[in-house]
């Protein structure tokens, strides 16, 4: 990637910036739209206080907990959908009924069940699960079945067809699961902890700085999960690119 490639993106964020500012100069009313240097300015305010670092810390462990259960069991699920048909045909509904279901309504199905402090990693894992599923399953079907064939042949261990076969066939859709994943569950799980309440978390920062008409607060809490979602899928491709 050449210097000209490497700067691109950022001057087009530097460009959506400018844009903001401008916008919010001229809407002049900081209650409905915040300046990208003001929200800097809180975002810094609020890493001053230990509380921000607890918040951050609280929902980045519940939602990555949901993230990788979702992960775990969707992987699993699609290798025995991919497998046994027939447990493809008993959960493609269930699937289905998943990818439908409005996040609100869920969450507040969700609340009946389980206490606030577990609904964000709950959320995050029904929400992400069937995207991984998805992905991983039409990936197992991508495999060339002639590159299985001459596994067979010369009698591959398994452990070498999953290293040379397996892994770079699914490599792709392991991306492109995480890179959809981990932004989904994001949003789904700060959405269970703003209608659930959870304490010490992101979420409740934002109801409160929704409730109390801290657009500032807002804005630099929306930032903070902005960045986390964006930092973590980045360095997950990252080490997946790494290993594989």
């Amino acid at each position: 990637m050449n210097l000209k490639q490497k700067l691109k993106k950022p001057a087009i964020v530097l460009v959506w910036l400018f844009l903001w500012q401008i916008a919010s100069v001229w809407l002049g009313h900081e209650l409905l739209l915040v300046s990208p240097l003001r929200t800097a300015e809180t975002l810094l305010g609020l890493m001053q206080h230990a509380d921000y670092w607890m918040s951050i810390g609280m929902s980045l462990y519940r939602i990555m907990l949901g993230f990788a259960l979702a992960f775990v069991f969707g992987t699993i699920l699609a290798f025995l959908a991919w497998k046994f048909h027939v447990v493809h045909n008993f959960w493609a509904p269930m699937i289905s009924v998943m990818k439908a279901t409005p996040v609100a309504s869920f969450i507040i199905l969700a609340l009946l069940w389980v206490g606030s402090e577990h609904i964000s990693t709950l959320c995050s894992f029904v929400m992400g699960m069937p995207i991984i599923y998805s992905n991983m399953y039409h990936g197992l079907f991508s495999i060339d079945k002639k590159l299985l064939e001459v596994g067979q042949i010369f009698q591959m261990s398994r452990k070498r067809q999953i290293t040379d076969i397996y892994i770079p066939s699914l490599k792709p859709h392991l991306q492109a699961a995480i890179m959809v994943g981990i932004g989904f569950c994001w949003k789904s799980g700060v959405a269970a902890e703003v209608i659930g309440h959870a304490n010490n978390t992101i979420g409740v920062h934002l109801y409160n700085a929704k409730v109390y008409l801290e657009t500032p607060e807002l804005f630099a809490w929306t930032a903070t999960i902005i960045i986390l979602s964006v930092s973590i899928e980045k360095l997950l491709v990252k080490l997946l690119q790494r290993m594989w």
